[in-house]
């Protein structure tokens, strides 16, 4: 199977995934409006599970290192395929959370909330099972990173229609959603040897252990999502009828396609993971809230209304965050 032979590029491998994180997202604003959400997110987690099980007959099946993607699941313990499966679905309803806070509270009050609370929880659960990296420089690079989270709220809430938002409920929501999505990452992360080349039997090579990562989110989906689809937190009620009735196969592909970019972004963080460690790999990857912000700057402008000021704020926040990878990158340098 493919695994990265230098921290230089599992770092690469990462960025990859920050990038994939933080872009997702931009699917589900080429869907109709008549596609809500829930719809929507029925083909971002088919595209979760077709990537991941492409990656596994692909990457993980080939190459002379560590374990066929089919030997390693015919060899997974229980805890390891429920560690996994149970990953998948605490990461399911963090997402879920997370998005229905948003669209009740606005991505000022959600995103800072939720995402700053999984990176800084999800860096520590991480690090403490596998302590990669200098310790003090990581944090720094973290709280660096969290700074520039809340400046990236600061600014949200200088837009115009960011003004006026229901703040309580989506606040709960952000905090409960926050709190699992750090918890979803150490799930999967248990379930993987640690060292990819001589793989531990019972564990899983990361290619199996997404794969089982994403059958959790599947199967978990006919629980969370169709909970939204007819207990809505805000808009109209959907049924599953609609998703036949109302879907067309582009609509169905630009759902899928969301999947995919979010599906290759998991992958590639689980397969740094040994080179970088769990902490630092998920830690980079949490940084996808800068990369949904420079999408929100320089391709839909969502700040060209923003009062006098708010570039200044903008540079600064990107400025913070370039620093904080950097610390986070570094840290396993200094050990």
């Amino acid at each position: 199977m493919f695994i990265p032979a230098t921290y230089a590029l599992a770092v690469v491998l990462c960025i990859i995934t920050m990038l994939c994180w933080g872009s997702w997202a931009n699917t589900q604003k080429l869907a109709s409006k008549s596609w809500t959400f829930p719809l929507f997110y029925w083909d971002y987690v088919i595209g979760i599970v077709l990537l991941t099980l492409i990656f596994g007959l692909t990457l993980g099946s080939n190459g002379e290192f560590g374990r066929g993607f089919m030997d390693d699941l015919s060899q997974g313990s229980q805890n390891a395929y429920v560690s996994a499966f149970i990953g998948g679905v605490v990461f399911n309803i963090a997402n879920l959370l997370i998005v229905a806070a948003i669209s009740i509270a606005g991505m000022a009050v959600a995103f800072p909330v939720g995402i700053g609370i999984a990176l800084v929880l999800g860096v520590v659960v991480n690090y403490v099972a596998n302590p990669v990296g200098d310790p003090l420089l990581l944090f720094l690079g973290v709280a660096l990173v969290v700074v520039a989270i809340v400046l990236d709220a600061i600014i949200y809430r200088r837009l115009p229609n960011q003004k006026n938002t229901s703040v309580a409920k989506g606040l709960l929501l952000s905090v409960a959603g926050g709190i699992l999505m750090g918890f979803f990452f150490r799930f999967v992360a248990a379930s993987v040897s640690t060292d990819f080349i001589n793989p531990e039997a019972g564990l899983f090579t990361p290619y199996s252990a997404v794969f089982i990562f994403s059958i959790g989110i599947f199967i978990s989906n006919f629980l969370w999502n169709s909970w939204f689809m007819y207990r809505p937190i805000q808009g109209k009620r959907v049924i599953y009828a609609d998703y036949i009735s109302l879907g067309t196969p582009k609509l169905h592909a630009i759902g899928i396609l969301g999947g995919i970019i979010w599906g290759i972004g998991m992958a590639l963080s689980m397969i740094a993971s040994e080179k970088a460690g769990f902490a630092i790999s998920y830690g980079l990857g949490q940084g996808a809230t800068m990369v949904a912000a420079a999408w929100g700057v320089f391709v839909w402008k969502e700040f060209k209304n923003a009062p006098k000021g708010t570039n200044t704020l903008i540079a600064l926040m990107f400025l913070l965050f370039i620093a904080g990878l950097a610390c986070i990158v570094y840290s396993r340098l200094l050990v």
